[in-house]
């Protein structure tokens, strides 16, 4: 059923966003050179790769030094990337994963593999469905690339302590992957963004 939504939602939403996405475009054309998308490697259901499309955010060739990002301290991320980043509109692309089915509106946020081969047999269960642009993960640890940026080491933080909150977030709603907790999701996941853009980044619980 939650595959009848993703398709149905992503075509409206496509429709609906599309001069949005168009500004966006022409927003990001006016950064750095470089392509107006980004396309990044993640596992996926069944632990398959696949590949995934975001709007670039980041200079190119940034990707080489490294897949985490620390917010306003990172020197990588153009001058719209910062503005969509924040308002997670450089996410928006993945409505066509969605529409291709390797991708849910709702569901663990896919890893890149070198993060992957670090989960133990138990958070490994996160691959047993579809991937999704938005999550409880997600809605939790929005501002995660500000936290890692006040970290003195962005990567074994995110390793030790963020990764695996984010997937005992993910554990829970695997345990209850119904239509209510779609809808849950993708309510406060609206919600929070709202938050953001009206100066209130309070972080969701």
């Amino acid at each position: 059923m939650t595959r009848f939504f993703d398709i149905l939602i992503a075509i409206i939403g496509l429709i609906i966003l599309s001069p949005l996405l168009l500004v966006i475009i022409l927003v990001i054309l006016l950064d750095p050179p470089g392509g107006v998308f980004f396309r990044q490697t993640r596992v996926g259901r069944n632990n398959r790769d696949f590949r995934m499309w975001k709007f670039r955010t980041m200079r190119p060739g940034s990707d080489r030094k490294g897949s985490l990002t620390i917010g306003a301290a990172d020197s990588r991320i153009t001058r719209s990337g910062a503005f969509l980043r924040r308002y997670k509109l450089d996410e928006l692309p993945q409505i066509f994963n969605v529409i291709s089915g390797e991708m849910s509106l709702v569901g663990p946020r896919p890893e890149v593999r070198k993060y992957v081969d670090l989960y133990s047999e138990r958070q490994k269960q996160v691959l047993s469905i579809r991937p999704g642009i938005t999550d409880y993960a997600s809605i939790q640890y929005m501002d995660e690339n500000e936290l890692l940026g006040n970290s003195t080491d962005p990567e074994k933080t995110y390793i030790t302590e963020v990764m695996p909150a984010k997937l005992e977030l993910n554990l829970i709603y695997l345990k209850n992957p119904g239509i209510r907790s779609y809808f849950t999701v993708i309510g406060k996941t609206v919600s929070r963004i709202l938050l953001v853009a009206y100066g209130k980044p309070v972080r969701a619980r």
